[in-house]
């Protein structure tokens, strides 16, 4: 038993949770089990929210100021954590990062410009592309038993002839958990450097890490990824503080950075409120400990997970993630199309789990599955699915 309890199960419902509160709204029944939307179901690290109380117990919610020791703590924890090494010229804050995607878009492309990204991926990044009147250019990831791996001929070839303006990298990747190794990124550094093409890195999975793999910020693995690189991060994965909304982007290269922070700081998009910068500092400076703790117990969810799925529900494979505590399914082996698969998973098992095909076509046949929740609420999940498979075999 460690420090903290991330066993102990909390009742979300009534508190705005967008994961149990928005169930009839995004599925269309309220009595499911939450295990889509990707926040943990674990309290917060006590001296993020002895940080926030302290604060909040002061009667006056005014503008806040934003100390120098905010940016030093995102500075350290880079350092300390990854080996990357930040200034403060090179970073300022967003609202969130699908926002700084959106401000990067907007920013540095013109309407109709292509925008490469490579699903399965993270859904929003196709809705900003298209959303914002550029086109999407998909270049997919390569997949063979259980494993995934970046097309890197398909890309030069899209950037040779498709000549993007832009491409999203997800680094690590969602939903399959892929934390890209530092000569893949170098490869793809290269690749946009001689083709002139700008990289959006979305790292918020970044703390993430899992088996004590390290975790390769895409800016800093070569001096041509840093020329190109648009990096966006953030507390919010790592100490389950996505509501508080706090978030950094960081750019190297200062002929990409100079115009951009320029333009972000005359619309006050980089303008934090005094909850994020306090949240962040605390995270970062005390909470590493409660996030050393989580991580260990995130793998032996997925241990378990693997194991259970490997023993109990036929014709689906558990692809294990290197980072986050989202797990990708593949249950293409249970021979059901698009429509019976959601009626297995939401009618049958109710559960709610994000369906792979929106994060792109190559998601079809897939499930993303949410493990950060106590060890109890992910066992009784995966045996209302066994149960639901067996009675659907049955049936048959």
């Amino acid at each position: 038993m460690g420090k903290y309890d991330f066993d102990k199960v909390i009742d979300r419902h009534g508190s705005g949770a967008l994961k149990v509160d928005a169930l009839d709204e995004f599925f269309g029944r309220g009595d499911l089990q939450g295990l889509w939307v990707a926040d943990m179901d674990f309290a917060v690290s006590p001296r993020i929210q002895e940080a926030l109380v302290t604060r909040m117990s002061h009667p006056i919610y005014g503008y806040g100021a934003v100390q120098h020791s905010y940016w030093q703590s995102i500075i350290d924890w880079l350092w300390h954590r990854h080996g990357w090494a930040v200034s403060r010229e090179e970073m300022t804050y967003i609202p969130g990062v699908v926002k700084g995607i959106a401000y990067a878009v907007n920013f540095f492309t013109r309407p109709e410009d292509k925008i490469v990204i490579q699903p399965p991926v993270y859904h929003p990044f196709k809705m900003v592309i298209e959303g914002n009147g550029r086109s999407v250019i998909n270049n997919p990831l390569i997949y063979h038993d259980g494993v995934y791996e970046m097309d890197l001929a398909g890309l030069e070839q899209i950037f040779a002839t498709e000549r993007p303006a832009m491409m999203i990298l997800c680094n690590p990747h969602n939903p399959i958990g892929i934390q890209w190794d530092e000569d893949t990124l170098r490869q793809v550094a290269s690749l946009a450097y001689r083709y002139g093409v700008k990289v959006v890195s979305d790292e918020i999975h970044g703390d993430l890490v899992l088996y004590g793999k390290p975790h390769y910020p895409f800016a800093s693995v070569s001096d041509e990824a840093a020329a190109v690189a648009i990096t966006l991060g953030a507390p919010s994965k790592t100490f389950n503080i996505a509501g508080l909304v706090s978030s950094w982007v960081i750019v190297k290269n200062p002929a990409l950075r100079e115009p951009f922070f320029s333009w972000l700081a005359a619309n006050e998009f980089d303008s934090p409120t005094f909850i994020a910068t306090i949240a962040t500092e605390a995270a970062y400076r005390h909470g590493e400990d409660w996030l050393d703790e989580c991580l260990r117990y995130i793998e032996g969810s997925i241990e378990e997970t693997e194991e259970i799925v490997a023993t109990t529900l036929p014709g689906m494979k558990f692809i294990r993630p290197q980072a986050s505590f989202l797990a990708w399914l593949d249950c293409r082996g249970l021979g059901l199309d698009h429509d019976e698969l959601q009626d297995l998973f939401i009618n049958r098992a109710h559960l709610a789990l994000n369906d792979g095909a929106m994060f792109g076509a190559e998601g079809a046949g897939f499930m993303r599955l949410n493990l950060g929740s106590p060890r109890s609420v992910i066992r009784s999940a995966m045996e209302a699915l066994a149960k639901s498979i067996s009675t659907l075999q049955i049936s048959k």
